[in-house]
Parts: C-alpha cells; sequence; structure tokens
C-alpha cells in the first residue's frame, strides 16, 4: 500500500477512536469523588472515630465578656473623610455609633438565648468537631414525613442568618405557607467558621466541606435529602450534588457563580445587551447586567480586594480582625452594608439598618469574636482558589440533580439562567426575586421559603428525582 493509503488509513482510525470515544464517554455521567481527609491535629490515629453526636450549647464566661468590654472601651478610630459614606468602606463615625451600642445596649446573654432556642449539637468527622443545628418540625400532619433540608452559609456570614427561615420551614402551616411540605432542617457551621472546629492541615476547600457534610446526613439517618445554599453554601452543597448525586434529591441556590465561560458567554458579554434573545437572556437579565462594565467588571474589581487578600495572604490580616473587636465589626459590617444592596454605600450609616436589626448584625460579629474564627473562616479562600480559577475537577463537572434558583437582584452579580444551565443541566425553577441581596435567608426569610418550598413541591410532585 502507498504511504498516502497508510497515513489516510492512520486518519480514519484516529477519527474513528475520537469518535468511539466521544460517543462512549458522553453517556457516563461522571460524578465527583468524595473526599476521605483527616484534618485534626497531627497524625491520624489508628483508633475509630468516635461517631457519637453531643448536644451543644453557646456559652460565654465573664472573662471573655470584661475582655471584649475593655477591648471596646480602648477602641482607636480614625476619622473619616468628609462625605466618604461608606464608598472607603465602613464609615467611623457611624463605627462609634456601632460600638456605643455594642457596650451600652446589645445584650450577648439575651441573644445567647436566642441561639440556644434551637437544639445544637457537635460530632466529629474527618478529625475535627463539626457544629450544627438540627430543628424537627413542633408537629406532623397524619401519615406524613417530614423532608430533610441541609442549609449551608457562607463568609462573612454564621449559622444564624438561617434562624428566621427555620419556622417557615419546619412549621409553614403557622406561618400560611401551607402543610404539603415541611422540613426537619439541619444547618452546620462550615469548618473554621462559628462553632465548628477549624481544620488543623492545608487543603481543606469547599469538596472538603461537601464531604464532611455529606457524612454528617448520613451519620444523621438521612439517605435522601435537599440542600440550600448561597455565597460558599452556593458551592458547597453544589459539590455535595456533585458527589452524591443518588442522595441529593434537589439543589435549591440563592446565588450561582459559573466559571467555566466559553466563547458564547464572551460573545453575550458583547451583544447581549442588543441582540437579549439570540443568547437565551430575559428583559431582566439585561436590566442586572448591562452595562457590562460598570455592573460586571468595574463592580468586581471594586468589591473583590477582600477575597483577593484571603486568598492570597489570610493570615496577616486575620491577625489584626482576630485582636480587634471593633476591627473585625468594621470588615464584616461593610459586607453585609453593600452585599445588601450596592446604593448602600451612598449613604453615611451605610444602611444597615434598613434591612437588619444591629442585635441581629452584632449577634453575627460575636459568633466569630467569641470564637475566635475570623482567620480559619478568611483560610477557605484560599483553599478554593489558590490553584486558580477553573482548574478544579469540581468546575468541570456538571450538575445532575434538579436545580432551584432564586435570583436576588441585588446580588453582587448576576448569572442569567442562559449561564447557569450550561452548568446546572437540570434547573427545573429559575425565579428573578422582587426584591433583597446577597444574604437572602437573613434579609428576605419570607421569600427565600417560599421559592423553596415550591422548588420541593415541583420536584416531588413531578418526581423529577429518580435513583439510579
Amino acid at each position: 500500500p502507498s504511504l498516502a493509503g497508510i497515513m489516510l488509513l492512520e486518519v480514519f482510525l484516529v477519527l474513528g477512536t475520537l469518535l468511539i470515544y466521544f460517543l462512549f464517554s458522553k453517556k457516563k455521567e461522571e460524578t465527583l469523588p468524595f473526599k476521605d481527609g483527616w484534618w485534626g491535629k497531627g497524625q491520624k490515629p489508628v483508633t475509630q472515630e468516635d461517631t457519637s453526636v453531643r448536644p451543644f450549647k453557646v456559652e460565654t464566661t465573664e472573662e471573655e465578656l470584661s475582655d471584649l468590654f475593655r477591648r471596646l472601651d480602648q477602641a482607636r478610630f480614625t476619622e473619616p473623610l468628609e462625605n466618604s459614606c461608606f464608598h472607603y468602606g465602613t464609615n467611623s463615625v457611624h463605627l462609634r455609633k456601632v460600638v456605643s451600642y455594642w457596650k451600652n445596649q446589645f445584650n450577648w446573654k439575651k441573644q445567647v438565648e436566642v441561639l440556644n432556642k434551637y437544639p445544637q449539637f457537635k460530632t466529629k468527622i474527618q478529625g475535627i468537631d463539626i457544629h450544627f443545628v438540627h430543628v424537627k418540625p413542633p408537629r406532623l400532619p397524619e401519615g406524613q414525613a417530614a423532608k430533610p433540608l441541609l442549609m449551608v452559609h457562607g463568609w462573612p456570614g454564621s449559622f444564624y442568618e438561617f434562624y428566621k427561615i427555620i419556622p417557615l420551614l419546619t412549621d409553614p402551616a403557622s406561618h400560611g405557607l401551607g402543610d404539603e411540605h415541611i422540613f426537619e432542617v439541619i444547618c452546620p457551621s462550615i469548618p473554621g467558621y462559628g462553632f465548628s472546629e477549624a481544620p488543623h492541615k492545608k487543603d481543606f476547600n469547599s469538596v472538603s466541606a461537601a464531604s464532611v457534610f455529606y457524612e454528617l446526613m448520613l451519620r444523621l439517618g438521612f439517605n435522601e435529602f435537599y440542600t440550600q445554599g448561597g455565597d460558599w453554601g452556593w458551592l458547597i452543597c453544589t459539590n455535595l450534588a456533585q458527589i452524591a448525586p443518588n442522595h441529593v434529591k434537589g439543589l435549591h441556590l440563592n446565588m450561582v457563580s459559573v466559571s467555566k465561560l466559553g466563547l458564547t458567554h464572551l460573545l453575550s458579554v458583547l451583544l447581549g445587551r442588543y441582540f437579549p434573545g439570540l443568547f437565551g437572556f430575559q428583559d431582566e437579565d439585561v436590566r442586572r447586567m448591562f452595562p457590562f462594565l460598570k455592573k460586571g467588571l468595574y463592580r468586581i474589581l471594586s468589591e473583590s480586594g477582600y477575597a483577593h487578600i484571603q486568598a492570597t495572604k489570610p493570615d496577616t490580616v486575620g491577625c489584626g480582625l482576630n485582636d480587634s473587636p471593633v476591627g473585625l465589626a468594621a470588615y464584616i459590617l461593610e459586607k453585609f452594608s453593600s452585599w445588601t444592596d450596592m446604593e448602600f454605600q451612598n449613604l453615611e450609616d451605610g444602611g444597615l439598618e434598613r434591612k437588619f436589626s444591629l442585635d441581629d448584625l452584632l449577634t453575627n460579629v460575636m459568633i466569630y469574636w467569641v470564637s475566635g474564627c475570623i482567620v480559619s473562616s478568611m483560610r477557605f479562600y484560599k483553599e478554593n482558589l489558590q490553584r486558580g480559577i477553573g482548574t478544579q475537577k469540581h468546575e468541570k463537572l456538571t450538575v445532575q440533580v434538579p436545580t432551584g434558583i432564586a435570583s436576588f437582584p441585588n446580588e453582587i452579580l448576576h448569572t442569567p439562567q442562559a449561564w447557569a444551565k450550561k452548568k446546572y443541566i437540570n434547573i427545573v425553577s429559575f425565579h428573578f426575586m422582587p426584591r433583597g441581596g446577597h444574604f437572602a435567608a437573613f434579609e428576605e426569610p419570607e421569600l427565600l421559603a417560599k421559592d423553596i418550598l415550591q422548588f420541593v413541591g415541583k420536584v416531588e410532585k413531578e418526581q423529577l428525582w429518580k435513583k439510579k
């Protein structure tokens, strides 16, 4: 045979092999490997891990409180620039007022009672103590079972973000939401946040957290469950759906981000404003995304400084925040201002009390202060981002489980359904919410609860979730 014939044969063989590969590799829905780590101190012991679940209560000593008040008394403030509002970050004139309230009116002991009104527990998983809130329904109609729902917070939030939405989900009938779907809610603290022990080893990322929470749900006896999250909770719950698609019945998110962007995404950014239909954009997408320089690029640049610091040198800046309650409050409260509504930067008080009470905001700050977790919470950025965006396996895999997305208008960055569905290939509900920002459960518990209920209703009614 001639050389050209051999080359042609080789080309056909290669093409044939590629064709077979693509035909067969597409069929297999790939899952994300479960990450079995050990995050405790030192060497992993040879003995079996203690899997008992122990009751937990938030407690604070008088020494801790007097130390806090001493630090608040000795705070040093800097004069803000005239008329700078919250454009340079937390305005120290307003911060003085917050600190004054913290010292003179805020009642931490009363807030501890609020925190302890729901049952809390701890259990050791992969070498570290995991803290979680676990609330069962007060009553169930005859012949009905509660649906387990795992709810995961983010940074700089905490399990406390869910305290107002929990009763709406565990006892919906009492809040005018019907009794068709009643939940048993589990809200863990991400390891290194709140009262969950911080990992002692490097590389504890979102997949590690998802693996730990998967183990937690199985340990509590839940073989099938729903998950809900925003902020880091979005990524952890997404990873959990990728690890255990046969156990996660549905994934509900109030924030979505897609890291794997292709040519169509780029074109949609350039042309979507003029030809929305071509890219599957709705009018609301166009309103929220354009002009893209202002609402996309500039916003990322102006709002992501904290993430860059935390993804590179979390321990350096963390030292100062862990040492100063006023510094900690300034750092955390700034996020509750701008992430709730970017327009709040134009207000002297950052609009902080337009959506939240100072008691609620300071309770969240106090969870960081009394547990001393700010540094470990910031490290989560480094563990997730240090290898670069788009490099990890979970970013390349799609999500197969039924997904519901509640898209809030004041979320920092808007992800249109047209983008989301490339990653979440089974979106069964996508709603533009009428109001609200980044901390949805904390800010608009009723809106979020209704969206979760309708999503679960859809999954159950249409039996969208099938165990393979």
